[in-house]
């Protein structure tokens, strides 16, 4: 039944991610950045000193703070899809695959951008007052009432993500493979122990979820590029040997059997998604819930997600993977990288990435956790909120006693459904976000005058 079960679901994943999902991920991406000339590239320095910018528009209408929200965008991206997500793409797809999961953040900048303009810009409110945005809500109110079945698509597909997919099972799966592997406790220990952690903080909703982030998130993220700068620093010599195995694998594909060129890149696009979730939605979903009334001001702080996740924590397992060497031989996921970081920190390089990834993986099913009861409340309103939540946290355990591949291939299936009704949605308001890029620059040289 396993069998049966995990062969199906990647004959799936492998349809859902072909040729025409990748051409719109990526062309959505590059679309938007030609549109609006490059600007998620200048802002970037600007966009990074907002991020720790304090008492940013503290009287507009939101839930939680700035900070808050692109930590709460942060918890749910950086996650198994730094750690198990870049080895398994490069056990797959070869050391280029990590080539391609830079394009896609590069690209995904402009897409997470405008996912983030538009969550504000369309953003309501619920019956208690909590702030309630996304792609749904810019579906149905920026396209319009007959495109809400498109917005209904979405949700839907979302909610399946945050309890089966990328935002709980995947996540539950890793943690408990990879305490398993460097601790040999056994994984329904681990399920058990995550699952109340995840529930008594979920069960305070939003709020809860963003006091949680903004704390365990930035330190979460130092530790592991500090040690990942350790890694990299005894290692110093291979470093431009890595990097030119990276560029050269990614257009040869000489480490993929028969040399696949179209391998490494589905694989580094997809694994690419899986990490940053540029083009999911999931950006707006977390900015509508921020107090602002700039949108894209609040897109300037929220596409920093992407280049934090992808292009600094990613490439740091990127590169301890292809120095270490173990990629052909050793094992799969997160233990791959946690044996890569043991063989080149071996005074404890496995415990610093099972401890970071176990924090990555908390952070992420709490973030997930908000993000589906927001499409939820779409579908049927609130009055399912607690259930929605007890559900997902008995999906923690369920998740994390399942085999490993099956429980991928799901999250890669659910990650391409909702990119699709998302990023048609962005083309189409792409024109929205553009006007609303321009309100903001003739804001910011009135007040530099």
């Amino acid at each position: 039944m396993v069998d049966w079960l995990e062969t199906i679901s990647g004959d799936i994943a492998g349809f859902v991610w072909g040729i025409p999902l990748i051409v719109l991920l990526v062309g959505t991406g590059v679309y938007l950045t030609f549109r609006l000339t490059f600007y998620t590239f200048a802002q970037l320095p600007y966009a990074l000193k907002l991020v720790f910018k304090k008492n940013l528009d503290k009287d507009a209408k939101g839930d939680i703070s700035h900070f808050q929200a692109l930590m709460t965008s942060l918890a749910a991206t950086v996650g198994t899809g730094n750690v198990a997500g870049v080895a398994t793409a490069v056990v797959v797809g070869g050391p280029g695959a990590v080539f391609w999961m830079w394009i896609t953040a590069l690209v995904g900048m402009a897409t997470k951008y405008a996912e983030a303009i538009l969550g504000v810009k369309y953003r309501g409110q619920n019956h208690r007052g909590e702030m309630a945005g996304g792609p749904m809500y810019y579906i149905e109110h920026g396209l319009g009432k007959k495109w809400k079945w498109m917005g209904m698509l979405f949700a839907f597909f979302a909610v399946f993500a945050a309890i089966f997919g990328i935002g709980n099972m995947t996540q539950a799966n890793t943690a408990a493979d990879i305490v398993n592997s460097t601790f040999n406790v056994p994984t329904w220990v681990t399920g058990v122990a995550l699952t109340v952690l995840v529930g008594l903080v979920i069960i305070g909703g939003i709020k809860s979820i963003g006091r949680v982030s903004g704390v365990i998130v930035p330190v979460m993220i130092v530790f592991y590029v500090v040690a990942g700068f350790f890694v990299i620093g005894f290692n110093i010599t291979e470093v431009p040997a890595a990097f030119g195995l990276i560029f050269y694998d990614a257009f040869t594909g000489h480490a993929v059997a028969g040399g696949a060129i179209g391998t490494v890149i589905q694989m580094g696009v997809a694994r690419g998604l899986f990490s940053n979730e540029a083009g999911l939605g999931t950006g707006g979903i977390a900015a509508a819930a921020a107090r602002t009334d700039v949108p894209a001001r609040q897109a300037l702080i929220s596409m920093t997600q992407v280049f934090i996740d992808t292009i600094i924590v990613c490439t740091i397992t990127g590169l301890a993977l292809v120095i270490a060497d173990l990629y052909t031989t050793g094992p799969d996921g997160a233990a791959l990288t946690a044996a890569s970081f043991e063989a080149i920190l071996p005074a404890g390089g496995s415990l610093v990435v099972t401890i970071t990834l176990l924090f990555f993986i908390f952070s992420t099913i709490i973030g997930w956790a908000y993000f589906g009861e927001k499409c939820l409340e779409y579908l049927v309103g609130d009055r399912v909120t607690y259930v929605y939540r007890l559900v997902f946290t008995i999906a923690v355990f369920i998740g994390a006693t399942l085999p490993l591949n099956v429980v991928w291939n799901f999250g890669d299936i659910f990650n391409g459904l909702m990119a699709i009704p998302n990023l048609i949605a962005i083309l189409l308001l792409s024109g929205v976000v553009v006007k609303e890029t321009q309100k903001f620059k003739d804001k910011r040289k009135l007040e530099t005058r």
